[in-house]
C-alpha cells in the first residue's frame, strides 16, 4: 500500500490521483448566459445530486489562475442555468465544448448544438440531450485556491423544471438508464459507458 501525503503533491498530482480513483463520474453539460446574450456550454464531471428536497444539484467549476471561467461567472451574475446529462450520443458534440473560447463566442453555436428555449428560466438549453433540467443558483461558495484567491467555484442549484425524453421515462418518475445511455468520466481521455447492472437488496 502507497502512502501519499496531498500537500507533498503538486495540484496536477492529486488532480491525477482523485480523477483515477473516483470512477465513473456523471458528467454534468450546463448551459449558462453571458450579459451580452451569449450562449455559453461546457461540460463538468465534478457533478452530483446534494438532496432530493427540494431538488438540488452540484457543480464544481475549477478557476484557471485564480479567474471564475466563463459558467461560474454567468450563473453568478444571472442567477440561472441548465444541467443536462452527457449520453453516448451528443458526447462527442459536448466534448467539443471543451475547448477554450473567448466569452463572447458560443461554444452551443461551435459544436453546432441546438438551442432549445426553457420554460421557467430565461437561459435556454440544447435539445441534444434527453434530461436537463432548468436551474436557479440556490448558492454559489467559494472554495481552495491558496489563501487569498479562490481555487474553485462550488454552485448549488435549485431544479425548477426537468425536460425528459419519452423514451427514457417510465412507471412514474423512472428513468431507463440503458434508454438513457448516460456516460462517465474517467482519467484523461477515458470515457465509460453504463456496464452490466446487478442488484443488492438493501438491509432491513
Amino acid at each position: 500500500m502507497i502512502s501519499i501525503d496531498p500537500t507533498q503533491n503538486s495540484e496536477r498530482d492529486n488532480y491525477k490521483l482523485m480523477t483515477g480513483s473516483i470512477i465513473p463520474r456523471p458528467i454534468a453539460f450546463v448551459t449558462s448566459q453571458a450579459k451580452d446574450g451569449t450562449l455559453n456550454g461546457a461540460p463538468y464531471s465534478y457533478f452530483n445530486i446534494v438532496s432530493s428536497n427540494p431538488p438540488l444539484i452540484s457543480v464544481s467549476v475549477q478557476r484557471k489562475k485564480g479567474e471564475p471561467k466563463d459558467t461560474a461567472r454567468n450563473i453568478q451574475e444571472r442567477k440561472e442555468f441548465v444541467v443536462h446529462i452527457v449520453d453516448q450520443q451528443n458526447v462527442h458534440p459536448i466534448n467539443e465544448t471543451a475547448a477554450s473560447l473567448p466569452p463572447d463566442q458560443s461554444e452551443v453555436e461551435t459544436a453546432q448544438l441546438t438551442a432549445v428555449k426553457s420554460s421557467k428560466i430565461s437561459v435556454p438549453g440544447i435539445q441534444e440531450a434527453k434530461v436537463r433540467m432548468e436551474c436557479v443558483l440556490e448558492q454559489l461558495i467559494e472554495l481552495g485556491g491558496d489563501g487569498i484567491t479562490a481555487g474553485t467555484d462550488l454552485i448549488i442549484g435549485k431544479i425548477v423544471q426537468f425536460h425528459i425524453d419519452d423514451q427514457v421515462y417510465y412507471d412514474h418518475c423512472k428513468i431507463d438508464p440503458d434508454a438513457l445511455g448516460a456516460v462517465s468520466r474517467l482519467a484523461g481521455n477515458s470515457y465509460a459507458n453504463i456496464g452490466k447492472n446487478f442488484e443488492i437488496e438493501r438491509p432491513k
